[in-house]
């Protein structure tokens, strides 16, 4: 089994309304030897604010030093991101492994386990193996019903703000709701409570003490927001100061509810130093919780669904952005309460660009649109999120991307590639603009700096590229470097996926991207390892030593094998930009030469 059939397997077996219970999450559990039996948990439950508390509770607790589990769902990006240890998604492998095991067991079941349920008892199975000193378990829907509650008594049972929610399934009123939710807390626990509504804080006080569970209420009279900015939040709560990067008064909110928490925690003998706590705090990161995926033009991404979320997010924009209209990137499922979420929107937007979110439960983009211009607000759709994307950059306005989780993970994950493809065609229209005998003094001058390098000095393998179109030219570099008896290399794109570093034999030819390369059945492939200089061409730079690569990515996936190489980036001044969008493939360069700079990034011993 591999990682996309174990997927494939767990999401063919759907949530049903029909099938509320711990039945099955305990048998199929029993059947795999009751893992979660040799585990802790902290668990949480609520309506809003979970993961982002489950996050910063898992931030802080590896700070302290100590082996965590992270459960949380929808995911957002990565199926794997659901189970997590130490902020590390499970490895695929090991998804495929355990999956494996978990479905012998399901399969035998009279009445097979849903899909959570699956991914719970995987969950279990993993952080027992990976022996996990404290678990951060996440409620998926409610609380007394959800498969999670399967656990024995928790460390600490955790129950953020609650709201009006699920409530087909859950119960019609605020305690009817609260009481589901209530159902993690067990004798023997210590439960920290937000301090909700009137009705919610008296029904989850009464289960407390009905089961003679200590509890903390975390009260927003303790918090006191010091600073914020787009940058992160500073507050005080108990006379103590922290920082948190986590944007949004509600942030605050749950932050207080992580310290109440942490406090429960010490109680029962956890060691959590202080600085563990600042830390966690300071460098906790939940995506797409008014998550800044770009700052000029600014384009903000959150994953609110539902009107608590909006109000949510309209202080935000209160807090943040105080006074500014702004074109809001919108996609909603038809099941959620979308007119309560415009309406305390559309006040702020300037325009709404409509798009349909990945779900057979989505909205269609030209309803909502209809919807929004019926309420007197510009709006308009696309055919595809990447499109409604794409447009919101070319605008070069604020733009706020929301409306469903959906849509969060597909805008999350097609923004740094269409953001690259408008950085690389505005760059290269600048470069192209440079007049020839400009381009050809810089490119002299760009020549003269590498031969002064320490790195030109060591290298005796040097991997260059030839001039193509408008990039600097190194032949005057390359001429001077055979004089210098220095071995020449040059790549060669051998397919869609491989390049070649070759010592050209004497002949050359044209690629089928029209660039001269040398022949490859006459010339000689040298292994990247071998290789002590890279002089690599790009779109774009910026100041911190990031590079805009070409389109293709045959640098992308080459550089890394360059395992002994210095990588100097070679560029025209006209082709630096304030910041280039990266992402995690992308490779450190170590220096960059321009005419006018010699940047070093990495190496100390690189310079002219």
């Amino acid at each position: 089994m591999t990682a996309p059939e174990a997927i494939a397997y767990i999401e063919n077996y759907t949530w049903s309304t029909t099938r509320l219970g711990l039945g099955r999450t305990r048998e199929l559990l029993h059947a795999l030897g009751d893992p979660q039996r040799d585990l802790k948990f902290v668990h949480v439950a609520g309506s809003n604010g979970k993961g982002s508390t489950c996050a910063m509770l898992d931030a802080i607790l590896r700070a302290a030093g100590y082996r965590t589990g992270l459960y949380i769902s929808p995911y957002i990006q990565d199926f794997c991101e659901r189970i997590q240890i130490n902020g590390m998604n499970i490895p695929g492998e090991d998804l495929a492994r355990i999956t494996e095991r978990v479905r012998i067991c399901a399969d035998a079941m009279a009445d097979h386990p849903s899909q959570f349920e699956l991914v719970t008892a995987i969950a279990m199975l993993y952080y027992a193996e990976q022996h996990c000193d404290l678990v951060v378990l996440e409620v998926g829907m409610g609380g007394e019903l959800d498969s999670t509650n399967v656990i024995d008594c928790p460390e600490t049972a955790v129950i953020t703000n609650i709201g009006l929610e699920h409530t087909e399934y859950l119960g019609s009123t605020l305690e009817e709701i609260a009481s589901t939710k209530g159902g993690i807390i067990k004798p023997g626990c210590t439960a920290v409570l937000y301090d909700s509504a009137p009705e919610v804080i008296g029904t989850l006080e009464r289960i407390c003490e009905e089961k003679q569970v200590p509890f903390r209420v975390s009260s927003e009279r303790e918090l006191l927001s010091l600073f914020h900015d787009l940058n992160g939040q500073r507050f005080r709560w108990n006379d103590r100061e922290y920082e948190v990067s986590l944007l949004g008064a509600h942030q605050l909110r749950n932050a207080g509810v992580v310290l109440e928490t942490i406090h429960a925690l010490r109680d029962r003998g956890w060691d959590i130093p202080e600085a563990a706590v600042t830390e966690g705090l300071r460098s906790v990161q939940w995506p797409a919780r008014f998550e800044i995926l770009w700052r000029k033009p600014l384009f903000i991404l959150d994953g609110g669904h539902n009107p608590q979320c909006a109000e949510a997010l309209a202080r935000n924009l209160e807090d943040y952005l105080p006074g500014e209209k702004i074109t809001f990137l919108i996609g909603v499922l038809a099941d959620k309460d979308y007119r309560q979420i415009l309406r305390l929107i559309s006040p702020y937007a300037k325009a709404f660009l409509c798009v349909t979110p990945d779900s057979t439960r989505a909205l269609q983009a030209a309803e909502l649109a209809e919807t929004i211009r019926d309420m007197g607000y510009a709006a308009s759709a696309f055919e595809s999120i990447d499109d409604g994307v794409r447009y919101a950059l070319q605008t070069e306005e604020t733009v706020i991307a929301f409306g469903s989780l959906y849509l969060a993970g597909h805008v999350r994950t097609v923004f740094p590639k269409l953001l690259k493809k408008k950085q690389r065609k505005s760059v290269l229209r600048i470069r192209d603009r440079i007049p020839v005998e400009e381009r050809t003094d810089a490119s002299l001058r760009i020549c003269q700096k590498l031969l002064s390098t320490e790195a030109y000095r060591n290298a005796r393998n040097i991997f260059l590229f030839r001039a193509f179109g408008s990039e600097p030219d190194l032949s005057a570099f390359a001429a001077q470097a055979e004089l210098d008896g220095k071995t020449l290399l040059y790549p060669y794109c051998e397919d869609r996926d491989h390049m070649l570093a070759l010592k050209p034999g004497g002949a050359w030819e044209t690629d089928r991207f029209g660039i001269t390369v040398p022949v490859r059945e006459q010339a000689v492939v040298f292994p990247p390892d071998s290789i002590d200089l890279v002089l690599c061409p790009c779109a774009g730079f910026d100041g911190d030593g990031n590079r805009l690569g070409m389109g293709a990515g045959y640098y992308d996936r080459y550089l890394p094998q360059c395992t002994h190489a210095c990588k100097i980036l070679t560029a025209f001044e006209a082709q630096h930009l304030k910041k280039v969008c990266t992402d995690e493939y992308d490779v450190p360069i170590d220096a960059v030469i321009t005419e006018e700079r010699t940047s070093c990034h990495v190496r100390p011993s690189v310079g002219a």
